[in-house]
């Protein structure tokens, strides 16, 4: 399974963390107030928010956009209209790096660390960053008590929690965990398949909770799928391969919102 893989990647840094914890070289949590991730995707847009993605690879597709910096994907993401950037941070399969939050916080907009995290010492390692927001996925932790720590452990530091569904069961795992922010991938973290109409049924299906925000993620290429999932009932879409796949991620963006 693909999610176990992903796990098994993240190994060698959690025993890193748990050494620097050991040794007491834990980095301290970022000084002074983060740009809440939750209040940006609740402001009213007449469209849903666009949560732009900087990712330089994936196992689906191999490499994407490997020679762009971070400062300026985030600068173009920014003149472009998104309202917040997913940083993919995990290295082994999106070559990316945890550094490229501290890079990308010249946008001045609300940052998620989106990367395979499970561990309470991956909250305090992104509380180091000026991450506003990180992502917890369901089928990764299957936990609601987990989960609930995990988030809880967030917020203690002034980050939001992102938690990631696949389908219904996992849907009622992150509300049991006391989730706000749902984010509702078409994509299947163990086979890699995209079924965006089962993405949207699951939105439709499904009222609100005061509170809650949902995000539409993955298989999101044109203007019709952004007016698809607002129909749906999402408030924000994340997008990333189709902005990065044709080296300017700026101009991407605003044919997106232009249609």
């Amino acid at each position: 399974m693909l999610l176990e893989r992903f796990r098994k990647a993240k190994a060698a840094e959690i025993r890193r963390l748990r050494q620097l914890e050991k040794t007491g070289l834990l980095p301290p949590p970022c000084a002074g107030p983060r740009i809440s991730f939750l209040e940006a995707l609740q402001s009213p847009l007449p469209r849903p928010h666009i949560i732009a993605e900087f990712k330089r690879a994936s196992p689906s597709r191999g490499d994407i956009l490997t020679d762009m910096e971070p400062e300026e994907a985030a600068r173009q993401y920014a003149g472009a209209g998104a309202s917040c950037l997913s940083v993919l941070t995990e290295e082994r399969f999106f070559k990316g790096f945890p550094d490229f939050l501290r890079r990308m916080e010249c946008a001045g907009l609300p940052l998620l660390r989106k990367d395979f995290l499970f561990d309470p010492l991956q909250v305090a390692a992104t509380a180091a960053t000026p991450a506003s927001a990180l992502l917890f996925i369901v089928r990764l932790t299957p936990d609601a008590l987990l989960l609930r720590a995990l988030r809880e452990q967030a917020e203690k530091y002034g980050m939001d929690a992102v938690v990631e569904v696949f389908d219904e069961k996992d849907l009622a795992l992150a509300r049991d965990s006391g989730a706000r922010l749902v984010q509702v991938n078409a994509r299947n973290l163990d086979t890699l398949a995209v079924d965006r109409s089962l993405c949207l049924k699951m939105a439709a299906r499904h009222k609100r909770a005061d509170g809650e925000v949902w995000i539409a993620a993955s298989g999101i290429s044109g203007p019709e799928h952004v007016r698809q999932a607002k129909d749906a009932g999402f408030q924000a879409v994340l997008v990333g391969t189709k902005l990065m796949e044709g080296g300017a991620p700026g101009k991407a963006l605003r044919r997106l919102l232009d249609g």
